[in-house]
């Protein structure tokens, strides 16, 4: 059965010209996986220089929230393109002020808050930092294995999903304590209870060799992202906060790619009811506009003097109005589409596994899936993973991978049963195709 939307081979002529050229003048850093050059978008739908067709889901890793060129959002940008592009953070804007004002009423910090706002996800990560030690005059900070909060060498400090994002980088910062994600599928400790027993080990690393005396913050995602699409036990995040309150410890949520709808709730914090200190935010904030920010309670924020923390970009126009009218889509129509298709998704997903005995779990919230495959011993399937992402390509399905050998689903939250059905077909027929491949 053939894509009735792919034209040419893939790569098709375009693309592989521009790839040639791109080659000559690029970094060769970007972690890309297969050959795919667009050129459109329109919603879940992209297509390449080739005018081949694909469902997008991926979404440009859980960036764009709205699907590709939504109309709201780029009218939003260009009428605010059409004003001023820039303007500097040292003065004031409706937008930047706009943003802020809807970011303090929704993020759930069970406190009035106040928003710091940057251009990506890593700053965000930074900012917490900074606004972590700044505050508490602490320096030690806890993070988690598997997690990610970015590649500049604060947050790189943090993140630990994959050895090549520090590889050549050492030393980073100091002071940071990786501990397990609780994984309740590829269990680290004995028991039923991971989420307990991380609490514990947290417990026993204050009583032999990090002061919790020393510790400004605990940094987490609320659903562990590049590490695998891992979903915490029930009472861990609890748990944390429990943790935090006795010790004075800030707790701060990344909700960079969890964060604006994607888990079928506004932010992924609301599933569990655990009001964090600080939460950061990127990805899916903008549509796809560079933005970021950081959200604190105004308690905590206020205490940032004059010239603490700055930027030149930050609260850039169009990024803020793309961020506004995004914010407002999602919470009118799109979280709520992110829960009932969710839902239908992993419905789908399921269905699958009495024929796919490499199906080990799946896991996640609203448009937020892992599916982890595995080897018949139980092992993780890394070149499976490899080769179905390749032949999804070719089948006219973009995705992505994390963890180990977990294929995730995060297409745009404006997606449809219809098209969630449509991609399951290419996803059998890619499946059955890089197991084919393996024989």
């Amino acid at each position: 059965m053939g894509h009735p939307h792919i034209k040419t081979e893939l790569p098709g002529p375009k693309a592989r010209a521009m790839i040639a050229r791109d080659t000559l003048v690029t970094s060769p850093s970007y972690p890309r996986d297969y050959p795919f050059v667009m050129s459109h978008g329109r919603g879940t739908q992209a297509w390449d220089v080739d005018g081949n067709r694909f469902l997008d889901f991926a979404a440009g890793i859980a960036v764009c929230a709205t699907g590709h060129a939504h109309p709201k959002v780029v009218a939003a940008v260009q009428q605010a393109a059409a004003k001023f592009l820039h303007i500097s953070s040292d003065y004031w804007h409706e937008e930047m002020t706009a943003l802020a004002e809807r970011l303090s009423a929704i993020v759930p910090l069970g406190e009035p808050s106040m928003s710091f706002i940057c251009q990506s996800g890593t700053e965000s990560v930074e900012g917490a930092l900074k606004l972590a030690r700044y505050v508490t005059g602490r320096q030690r900070i806890i993070a988690f294995l598997g997690s990610f909060h970015g590649r500049t060498m604060g947050s790189l400090s943090l993140t630990s999903s994959k050895y090549t994002q520090q590889a050549g980088f050492a030393p980073t910062m100091p002071g940071v304590t990786h501990v397990p994600y609780p994984n309740t599928y590829r269990p680290l400790f004995a028991g039923a209870d991971q989420g307990r027993a991380v609490l514990d080990y947290i417990r026993m690393l204050f009583e032999r060799n990090v002061p919790a005396s020393e510790v400004a913050a605990i940094f987490v995602e609320p659903l562990q992202g590049e590490g695998g699409y891992l979903v915490p036990p029930d009472g861990f995040l609890a748990g944390l906060r429990q943790i935090c309150d006795e010790h004075g410890i800030l707790l701060v949520f990344d909700e960079v790619q969890s964060g604006i709808g994607r888990t079928g709730k506004m932010f992924c914090a609301e599933h569990s009811g655990v009001k964090p200190d600080i939460m950061t935010l990127a990805k899916g904030l903008g549509s796809g506009m560079p933005i970021g920010a950081v959200i604190a309670k105004r308690s905590i924020m206020q205490q940032w003097k004059k010239g603490a923390h700055g930027n030149t970009f930050g609260g850039n126009p169009v990024c803020c109005a793309a961020a506004n009218a995004t914010i407002d889509l999602v919470r009118e129509q799109y979280v709520a589409n992110a829960a009932k298709v969710g839902a239908h998704f992993m419905k789908r997903l399921a269905e699958l596994r009495p024929a796919y005995p490499c199906i080990g779990d799946l896991r996640g919230r609203g448009l937020m899936i892992g599916m982890e495959l595995i080897e018949k011993d139980g092992s993780p399937a890394r070149a499976l993973v490899d080769r179905l992402l390749h032949r999804a390509y070719q089948n006219g399905l973009l995705l992505l991978s994390c963890g180990v050998s977990t294929l995730r689903f995060m297409p745009p939250l404006c997606v449809t049963e219809a098209e969630v059905d449509e991609a399951m077909v290419w996803l059998r027929q890619s499946m059955d195709q890089a197991l084919a491949g393996a024989a």
